[in-house]
């Protein structure tokens, strides 16, 4: 748990968030998918799956639900076809769908019976690693503990490598907000590693 922990509370540097290709080149990978690439929507899969999922199981706490997040958000990149041509920042567009589409999944698990929190993994690790697997479940736990808005922004901040204002861009909140729920969801964190188990407000 230290180690998740203490890499969680750091300040993001974006050094260990592996990108195989620049912004720019997802850019030029949107303009070959308008031209319907299709190994152009491999490589964008390659790219960003792992991103796109992360966010997804942060939001919903659901392995499956992230999963289906993840498919439906490349169903609608192929839908829109020669209109991603159009896309200035591919990240933001990305992020901002996963992120409005992993709502609409919460939306419509509220209407269904509650699950309980052991049930909502929102790290996961590998299933061999016995040891990984309990710090991700400790970490799940922390986590549960945050607002969804704190979060997002948390997770946008360390994992997706967002500045707060490509984090208010995507969930649709000023960059001060943005900021303000990240440094909230820290604080919130802190506070739970510190053995304080007050539900989220």
């Amino acid at each position: 748990m230290e180690a998740v922990s203490n890499d969680l509370l750091e300040p993001s540097s974006g050094s260990d968030i592996p990108v195989r290709r620049s912004e720019d080149d997802w850019g030029e990978i949107f303009q070959n998918l308008a031209k319907g690439s299709r190994s152009a929507l491999e490589d964008l899969y390659d790219d960003v799956a792992t991103k796109l999922y992360g966010l997804a199981l942060w939001r919903t706490g659901s392995e499956d639900d992230a999963a289906d997040v993840v498919h439906d958000v490349f169903v609608r990149v192929v839908d829109q076809g020669p209109r991603l041509a159009d896309v200035r920042n591919p990240k933001s567009w990305l992020l901002t769908v996963t992120h409005r589409v992993a709502v609409d999944v919460m939306r419509r698990r509220q209407r269904r019976q509650a699950e309980s929190l052991e049930d909502c993994p929102y790290l996961t690790a590998d299933a061999v690693d016995g040891v990984q697997r309990v710090d991700a479940a400790r970490a799940s736990q922390l986590l549960a503990g945050l607002p969804p808005g704190q979060r997002d922004a948390v997770f946008l901040r360390h994992f997706a490598d967002c500045t707060f204002a490509e984090i208010g861009e995507i969930v649709g909140i000023p960059k001060f907000t943005a900021a303000s729920r990240y440094r909230a969801g820290i604080r919130k964190l802190r506070w739970l590693m510190e053995g304080n188990h007050e539900t989220a407000r």
